[in-house]
Formats: structure tokens, C-alpha cells, sequence
């Protein structure tokens, strides 16, 4: 896929095919995205991918404590203000979203059902989770967007579908204890990852973009 396309092209996909994904082509994206740009090429990131009995069970674990009352604490934490430009294009995507679907997004049972399908990483076969040294600089947090994109193109030319969840990583001390990763590591992102139902009304909903001259400056 020509590289423009596939930038222009990409979107978060919300429902997924039930067939997995070969380890195969999982490890061909991965062999694309490892090619990012990084800080001194120091490559700060890792990764691990869970399937099948695995993926449920945390998928379960993740959920009953939501169900308990366990407050969320990801080891980056959620923002709680936003500048003025920024919020009234959260609140842009919230009201057209929720137009689309007919529901109050913010209403508490909305909120509750959706990071418990977050939870269930939208029923994909597969989740990546991508984590790195927490004693890493800001730099390295950059360093692992840029990976996290090239690892969503690449996917997405591959013919599969991703979306980045925040939500993912609400409970990072006890998901790092599932994982089997170090407590000295820093839990950046879930990104759940198969085949895209292209038919699913969920995927219909595309988030829109802000003219270009908005972003740019020119000085001569």
C-alpha cells in the first residue's frame, strides 16, 4: 500500500472478524515497525501479545475489578484539563459520536460499558501491550508514539484493523503482575489487533481532521 494512502486511510477499528491472525504476519508488522525512529536509535520499546485463554483471562481479571470498584491508576495518568483548542475538539468528537449513536457518551452506565468492552479489547483475537523503563525520559515516551504509529500503519497495509486504548492499561500494576512484566517498567498502551468487520456499523464513524492552516505557521 502506497504510504500516503495508507496514513490517509488508516482509522481505529471497534469490531473485529473472530479469526486470528497468524503469528506470522503478527511478527511481519513488528519487523516493519521496529524500523521507527528513536532518540540516538536507542529503540525504547517492548512489546507482548496475547491470544486465545490468555487475552480472556485478563480480559476477566481487568473487569471484575472494575466490578469491585477498583479505581483506575495507569502508570501514565488519564489528563485532567485540556487547553481551550484541544477540549473543544473532544467535545466536537463526543457530540458527533454520540449522535451517531444515539447515546449520552458521558452517562455513567455508557462509561461502564464501554471500558468493559475496552476491557474485552473489542473482541479482537489479538492485544499487543507495549511497555518500556520507567527511569526513561519524556523523549522515549515520543520515541514510543512513533512506534505505536508505525506499528498501526503497518498493520493496516498488512490488511489488518487496530485501535490504541488508554483504557487498556487502567490497572497497570496488576496487568504488569499478569503479564509477567517488571514493576520497574512503564505501561504505555494497549492496542488490540486482527481483521477488520468492515460491515459492523461501529466502523462506519470516522473522526474528522482540523484544516491544515489551523496547525501550520508559515514565517519568511
Amino acid at each position: 500500500m502506497e504510504a500516503v494512502e495508507c496514513i490517509k486511510k488508516r482509522r481505529s477499528i471497534r469490531a473485529f472478524r473472530p479469526e486470528e491472525v497468524s503469528k506470522e504476519l503478527l511478527m511481519e508488522v513488528f519487523n516493519i515497525a521496529k524500523w521507527s525512529p528513536s532518540y540516538k536509535n536507542s529503540q525504547p520499546w517492548e512489546a507482548v501479545i496475547l491470544s486465545g485463554a490468555k487475552k480472556r483471562m485478563l480480559s476477566k481479571m481487568m473487569i471484575d475489578l472494575i466490578a469491585k470498584g477498583e479505581g483506575p491508576k495507569p502508570d501514565l495518568p488519564e489528563p485532567q484539563f485540556w487547553p481551550s483548542a484541544e477540549e473543544s475538539r473532544i467535545n466536537h468528537l463526543y457530540k458527533t459520536r454520540a449522535e451517531a449513536a444515539g447515546i449520552d457518551l458521558k452517562a455513567p452506565e455508557v462509561v461502564r460499558k464501554s471500558k468493559e468492552t475496552n476491557f474485552n479489547f473489542y473482541y479482537a483475537p489479538h492485544v499487543i501491550y507495549l511497555f518500556q523503563d520507567s527511569s526513561l525520559s519524556l523523549w522515549s515516551l515520543f520515541d514510543m508514539g512513533l512506534f505505536a504509529q508505525s506499528l498501526m500503519l503497518a498493520a493496516h497495509a498488512k490488511g489488518l484493523g487496530t485501535v490504541p486504548q488508554a483504557f487498556a492499561t487502567d490497572y497497570a500494576k496488576q496487568i504488569k503482575n499478569f503479564l509477567s512484566i517488571s514493576e520497574a517498567k512503564r505501561l504505555v498502551i494497549g492496542i488490540s489487533i486482527g481483521y477488520p468487520n468492515l460491515e459492523s456499523p461501529v466502523n462506519r464513524f470516522r473522526t474528522d481532521r482540523v484544516k491544515t492552516k489551523e496547525l501550520v505557521s508559515w514565517l519568511e
